[in-house]
């Protein structure tokens, strides 16, 4: 399967980079796009939990590092729930 790194900047400039074991994180962000922050998690949330699945119905198991990478947007993205306008930008993809 083919991986992705992709860059991310959290709302406070803070920059991160992030990894999907699919491409099909690029269905979901765009890189150069911004998005509010419950838009990022959500599409984030919907695009590693489906890369974490393609990865267990290839090799029987779930991608612990897909797993691990949406916690870590979930909790970095707790910092911002109550910023109502925070945003996240996706700076760039890497193959």
């Amino acid at each position: 399967m083919p991986e992705v790194r992709f860059t991310i900047r959290w709302p406070d400039g803070s920059i991160e980079s992030c990894y999907s074991p699919s491409l099909v994180i690029k269905d979901y962000l765009t890189s150069g796009e911004t998005y509010a922050l419950p838009d990022f998690l959500a599409r984030s949330r919907e695009a590693l939990t489906i890369a974490s699945a393609r990865v267990e119905a290839r090799y029987g198991f779930p991608c612990s590092l897909a797993l691990r990478q949406l916690a870590r947007l979930e909790q970095a993205g707790q910092a911002y729930a109550t910023h109502p306008d925070a945003r996240v930008a996706v700076e760039a993809f890497a193959e």
